[in-house]
């Protein structure tokens, strides 16, 4: 039984450490337009990134202020994606090692189609 209880022990010990090194940031997306207007109900997904995988997704609303506040995420690079009606749809990818952070997005309206048939 004791045996159990300090293998256990150790085992947390070992595990601890590697936690309490990840680092998490508050981040807050602000979207805008050209104008500098917010742009109310636009998605907004983020994804932290290790390497080239995704760890996590978040996918939010922005607010009738342009903001969509995040839950703290751990430090590193992430990949930040708007899609608004009427606008361009912008990506992004961004490298946080602040303990707090503001991504400012501006979106552009959409371009005329491109055709080599007119």
């Amino acid at each position: 039984m004791t045996f159990r209880l300090l293998a256990a022990l150790a085992l947390l010990l070992v595990c601890l450490p590697a936690d309490a090194k990840m680092k998490q940031s508050k981040i807050t997306i602000v979207v805008r337009n050209e104008k500098n207007e917010p742009v109310d109900r636009a998605a907004v997904i983020v994804k932290p990134m290790k390497g080239k995988k995704v760890k996590r997704s978040y996918e939010l609303r922005t607010s009738q202020q342009g903001t969509a506040p995040l839950p703290p995420i751990d430090q590193g690079t992430i990949l930040v994606q708007v899609i608004a009606k009427g606008y361009q749809t912008f990506g992004e990818k961004y490298e946080v090692t602040e303990p707090e952070r503001t991504i400012e997005v501006k979106l552009k309206p959409p371009q005329e189609q491109f055709s080599v048939h007119k």
